[in-house]
């Protein structure tokens, strides 16, 4: 009973991260790492979604917990709160979605807090029997939630440790499997320099994060684990000024996922390598490819982003994802758009992809976010 279903999402969600994030289909030769809770690697706002997912080393924002919560020590506000909303791959379903709710507070000048919420929604799933007949109705999801700790280093760096609990329900009404539970940490970094050249403001910034570090992830009481999906992130960015009311930034990010691969040949659905843990997988991954270094490589994603500002209050972005062919085919350019005001600003993003009937073409992510000292200067007026 309710096999059919049951396969449907193992294999849209665990079976090849090509399903859930890329091309719809298989690439000829592909050796894509795969992990549990794949949510977890998806651009939650519209910033750093507008910019190729590009986001460990821009100026700090509201969305910073996902990206490197060590970037804000740096934010000027005391403190602030933001919420994105993507409907995710509506190609493929009409009612998936992704929320992400991020805060922080500074407690003194070098200390600040932060915290985030993310919810994947894979919206209503109808079960059947080996017959056809419909059972019942139910609505699978996953979570995320975690506390951020940041310290000014000095006065150009900071760093951040993250805690993170993390909870897959995909097969709801079952007996067979149960709610995934996992933990993780993050740890992350943050450099920034402000200077002049030719009479210019301008600012150089590096950052590198290595999220996700934690226990497997599993639906069986531990007879089946999977890895959850350990990143490291490093990239840089410049910011320049073009006049006194227009600036630009550039940004770049490289990410690997710190999992050892796969055993090639199995079903590919995780389950190669149980006897091998966590933190041995991360330095195995650096590796573990059949093809080499140079298969290493190709593992490697690169995020390019572009960010034009006119008087602080304007924004157009623009930036390109590339992925190597057989390690998921992901290519797309992405543009958005963000307007500041006083209080609040709002940003949105548009994914066009490079190949066709990509489960990703036209998605849209929104976010909206709230400077609460400019809120209570507001409110005491």
């Amino acid at each position: 009973m309710k096999r059919i279903i049951l396969l449907t999402l193992v294999t849209i969600l665990f079976g090849n991260n090509i399903k859930l994030f890329a091309q719809e289909g298989s690439v000829s030769g592909s050796r894509v790492v795969t992990t549990g809770v794949p949510f977890l690697t998806i651009a939650p706002d519209s910033r750093a979604g507008a910019m190729g997912d590009a986001g460990v080393a821009t100026t700090p924002d509201i969305s910073s917990q996902h990206w490197n919560p060590a970037k804000y020590a740096f934010m000027k506000s005391n403190s602030g709160v933001g919420l994105s909303y993507t409907p995710w791959l509506r190609s493929l379903i009409g009612d998936m979605n992704i929320a992400f709710l991020s805060g922080y507070t500074h407690l003194d000048d070098r200390q600040t807090i932060s915290a985030g919420l993310t919810y994947f929604d894979l919206g209503s799933v109808q079960y059947y029997d080996e017959n056809g007949g419909e059972l019942e109705l139910v609505s699978p999801n996953e979570f995320a939630f975690d506390g951020a700790y940041s310290l000014k280093l000095s006065d150009n760096m900071s760093g951040s440790v993250a805690m993170r609990y993390i909870r897959s329900d995909l097969f709801s009404g079952t007996e067979e499997y149960y709610p995934g539970n996992s933990f993780a940490a993050d740890i992350s970094f943050f450099y920034t320099k402000d200077f002049r050249s030719q009479g210019k403001q301008n600012n150089m910034s590096y950052g590198v994060n290595i999220s996700n570090i934690g226990r497997k992830i599993s639906y069986t009481e531990g007879t089946i684990e999977d890895f959850i999906p350990t990143n490291l992130r490093i990239g840089g960015a410049y910011t320049t000024e073009i006049d006194q009311y227009n600036k630009v930034m550039f940004t770049v990010d490289f990410n690997k996922l710190l999992v050892v691969a796969p055993e090639y040949g199995d079903a590919n659905i995780g389950q190669g390598n149980q006897d091998i843990g966590p933190i041995e997988g991360m330095f195995k991954s650096f590796s573990d490819a059949e093809g080499g270094f140079s298969e290493e490589l190709q593992e490697v994603t690169v995020g390019l982003g572009a960010e034009y500002w006119y008087s602080n209050q304007f924004a157009i972005r623009t930036g390109y994802f590339h992925e190597a062919e057989t390690k998921g085919d992901r290519k797309f350019i992405t543009f958005g758009a963000g307007l500041k005001m006083n209080v609040f600003t709002l940003d949105f993003s548009y994914i066009y992809t490079l190949a066709r009937q990509s489960p990703l073409e036209n998605t849209l992510r929104f976010t909206i976010g709230f400077d609460l000292d400019d809120f209570r200067n507001q409110s005491r007026r």
